[in-house]
């Protein structure tokens, strides 16, 4: 991790830090790209359905070897996938891909942009995924971003023509696009978006194949004669890297999908089909026939001599030289009658004006939060390092409106400092705005139409410093940030966000109550500011009992907790309902819970979510008590059994030895051990002992690509799924001790699954395994892999597929049941 921030933080020399709030430092060599980029006026925008679809390496030629604005539009958030680095899935899954995709645009030079699709997981066909999208609204969506972005040319990561043959997500990306290129400029269709922004009609479609789309390198080499074709090996001196390069550094920031990769150098092509538009002359020049100079646009030929000159004679060693024809031209885009093309070069002119006088502002709050109609403290840096005469006349609060004159004469790298109050004058949350609202399986519910697309939030709190430089006014616009350091990491930055007074949290989120006793449930409660106290209490469902009705809290200070103890009474027969805790401060109710994402690779998150729990009174029998668990790719089954009061201790895969196996009843291998855990190819050997010897060993599911579990028996995974949570489950054999001891298993226990079935079904096994359960998708045939047992020696070898990490964190009582069989097998008297 270290290795790989360092390489983009200082060899790469990227215009920004992997973290978003670091301010931009840039190189004269930056600026210089920067000035060619501003000199480009065309427009591509890359379409797919998940983060890690896109094609870095097309994304990074067309924006820094073309110089065109570049964005990619991924359909969903990815919130559906697994989860390599942590165990947080769904949402707050959703949540990190958004940022890893964000920290790759910012290597990669594009810009990011999403639907309100929700990955509600695999998908085999295009009509089941937009069914369960609600294909009109996707659309609305695919819409605007081409309204809003106004692309000049559309690429299509996937072909619309071959649906079924890929994950339906993917299919659906292409087909939504090719409806949306004509739909896009029709001024009929999706009329409430023009109150917002005009209708447009992008010149031409693209879909960018390859020969692995192909199955069949003959016939795509035959066909790739009438393709558009990049050498996307390109070099950039500037850079010191090639464009492949350039695009492996933005692809392994997706960590949480175990992106991480080698870099590549040399030629490389990338293929493109013309879909539909205005075919281009040049088949080998996407953006051939239109007009990407500054003449395309009314009055913007003048502004094109300053600029094209600035770059023409473009001074690496002194680049604040160049500012006064940059305030020029600056002056005339302000002046431009294109809105669209006015609003992307004033950021762009700016920024480079920023750089070239060699300006740091920054507004940097004593604390990373407020609550709403607070106050915070914020101190200011304001600096100049060229000799170009620059005047701080005002700063301007966006938060509450207020304007306050500074008059202060920035002189040649004398720095001025200050501090100012702010009050926080809002009643919203700076929380990931497609969560505020319940959603469904497949859409996120977002009221407001100027927040759909957007990647995250944008900041609650920002700065303008108006300044004057030299007779111009030139007003920038910062995000207030936190600025602090620790003695073993250095400066850290991060975002600074508006969070309520107080928020809670339960320690669990599935509380099992196995038996009709009551238990005690543990609230934490948080204050977001100084001296907060109030009540706090818990709902819950009408046939279950809680006492006392509710406790008292005081926190004197902010950041601190306190935790509140209730006593819990389940009903004597099964029942299930949600626990919700609310908290109640000077007559207001507080209901969330406030959940930190925070890993190296991407800024801190703060996801607010309702403070509750799925509580469930189940009736289940166990038998053994000490469970080894061996951590995969991450996920929270320790956490779920200890609620059915196993004893669960993780075991460090390197201190497995012959011995140290034997105390554990059974022993359980997280999802994507193999995968993930290179230590265990070298145990597997203590494992399979530990087996034979009379133990039970349960082994979660492993991807199919390069992996060898190892079994005592052969075994074969393939890439066979059910992805309908629905989907019948056939018992083969109603007999089997799996399914009647100590709880028996029926069809019931299938009820209520969420999301999947399972996946990577082993499809070819040894006789020595017994399948346990058939199912399958709609149209496909049985599947008899998901869960496999095997007698070795005296002990059981268990392979299942069933996507148990998702069901038990959602309560799934039959996938407890079914679980505390796995590990009871064998252990019947």
């Amino acid at each position: 991790m270290k290795k790989i921030l360092l390489l983009i933080t200082v060899s790469l020399l990227v215009s920004t830090s992997i973290f978003a709030q670091k301010p931009a430092k840039l190189t004269s060599n930056q600026i210089y790209e920067k000035v060619q980029k501003l000199n480009f006026l065309g427009t591509a925008l890359y379409i797919a359905a998940h983060p890690d679809d896109e094609n870095t390496r097309l994304i990074a030629y067309l924006a820094n070897h073309i110089k065109a604005r570049t964005g990619y539009l991924s359909l969903t958030r990815g919130d559906g996938g697994q989860n390599l680095i942590g165990p947080e899935i769904r949402e707050l899954l959703g949540v990190i891909r958004t940022q890893e995709l964000l920290a790759a645009r910012r290597v990669d030079g594009g810009e990011q942009l999403f639907t309100r699709a929700n990955d509600f997981g695999y998908s085999k066909h295009p009509d089941e995924t937009l069914k369960i999208w609600n294909k009109n609204e996707v659309l609305s969506d695919v819409v605007w971003a081409i309204r809003t972005f106004k692309p000049d040319v559309i690429i299509n990561r996937f072909n619309h023509r071959t649906p079924g043959t890929t994950h339906g997500h993917h299919t659906s990306s292409a087909i939504l696009s090719v409806e949306a290129f004509d739909l896009a400029g029709d001024n009929t269709k999706y009329k409430d978006q023009l109150k917002y922004t005009s209708s447009w009609q992008p010149k031409r479609l693209f879909y960018n194949t390859s020969s692995w789309f192909y199955r069949d390198r003959q016939k795509f080499e035959e066909q790739a004669k009438d393709f558009t074709k990049f050498n996307v090996g390109v070099y950039y001196p500037l850079k010191g890297l090639s464009n492949n390069e350039l695009a492996s550094i933005a692809s392994s920031q997706h960590l949480c999908q175990g992106f991480g990769r080698l870099t590549t150098r040399g030629n490389q092509n990338e293929y493109v089909e013309f879909l539909k538009g205005d075919k281009p002359k040049d088949k080998n020049d996407i953006f051939s026939g239109i007009n990407t100079t500054w003449n395309r646009i009314e009055n913007g030929g003048d502004i094109g001599d300053i600029l094209y000159e600035v770059e023409e004679k473009f001074d690496f060693v002194n680049p604040s030289k160049h500012l006064p024809m940059l305030l020029e031209a600056y002056q005339k885009i302000q002046k431009l009658k294109d809105h669209h093309w006015r609003k992307i070069k004033e950021k762009q002119i700016l920024e480079i004006i920023e750089a070239c006088a060699g300006l740091y502002l920054e507004a940097s709050a004593v604390s990373s939060s407020g609550t709403p109609n607070s106050t915070i403290e914020v101190h200011f840096e304001a600096l100049n390092r060229s000799s170009f005469p620059v005047e701080l006349t005002s700063i301007y609060s966006t938060i509450d409106g207020k304007k306050i004159p500074k008059n202060i004469e920035l002189q040649s790298n004398k720095k001025s400092n200050f501090k100012e109050t702010i009050l926080l004058k809002t009643n919203t949350y700076s929380d990931p705005y497609w969560l505020r609202e319940n959603a469904s399986l497949g859409m996120y519910a977002v009221k407001n139409q100027l927040l759909i697309g957007k990647p995250e939030t944008p900041s609650p709190a920002q700065i303008t410093f108006n300044l004057t430089m030299g007779n111009v006014a030139v007003s920038i616009t910062k995000d207030v940030v936190r600025r602090y350091a620790e003695r073993d990491k250095g400066e850290i930055y991060e975002p600074f966000e508006v969070l309520p007074k107080v928020t809670t949290k339960l320690k669990d989120k599935v509380v099992i109550f196995s038996e009709d006793t009551a238990q005690k449930v543990l609230v934490e409660v948080s204050a977001g500011e100084n001296n907060v106290s109030g009540k706090v209490h818990l709902k819950v469902p009408a046939n279950w009992q809680v006492s006392p009705k509710e406790i008292n809290f005081k926190i004197q200070q902010k950041n601190d907790k306190q935790t509140v103890a209730f006593l819990v009474n389940p009903p004597k027969n099964q029942s299930e309902g949600k626990l919700k805790v609310i908290a109640t401060l000077n007559g207001k109710s507080f209901t969330k819970e406030l959940v930190e994402i925070n890993y190296n690779h991407i800024p801190k998150q703060s996801v607010l979510l309702n403070s509750e729990a799925k509580i469930v009174r189940l009736n289940i029998e166990k038998v053994g008590n000490n469970i080894g668990y061996i951590t995969g790719a991450g996920d929270a089954i320790p956490e779920n059994l200890r609620q059915i009061g196993y004893t669960v201790e993780e075991i460090n895969p390197i201190a497995i030895n012959a011995e140290n196996l034997q105390k554990y009843d059974a022993i359980v291998l997280g999802i994507r051990a193999y995968n993930v855990v290179k230590e265990l190819k070298f145990k597997q050997k203590y494992l399979l002992a530990y087996v034979k010897n009379g133990g039970n060993m349960i082994v979660q599911y492993n991807t199919n690509r390069g992996v060898d579990v190892a079994p005592p028996f052969p075994l074969q995974l393939s890439r066979d799924r059910v992805t309908d949570e629905f989907a019948e489950v056939r018992i083969l054999d109603k007999n089997h001790q799996l399914l009647n001891f100590p709880n028996k298993i029926t069809k019931e226990d299938f009820k209520g699954w969420v999301q999947e079935r399972g996946l990577y079904f082993p499809n070819s096994w040894d006789a020595n395994f017994t399948p346990i359960l058939s199912m399958n998708d709609k149209g496909e045939t049985p599947k008899k892999g998901s869960l496999l047992i095997a007698k070795y020696g005296k002990g059981n070898y268990i392979y299942t597929g069933l996507s148990f990490f998702r069901e038990l964190p959602a309560g799934v009582s039959g996938a407890y049941k079914l679980f505390a069989n796995m590990l009871s097998v064998g252990k019947r008297k």
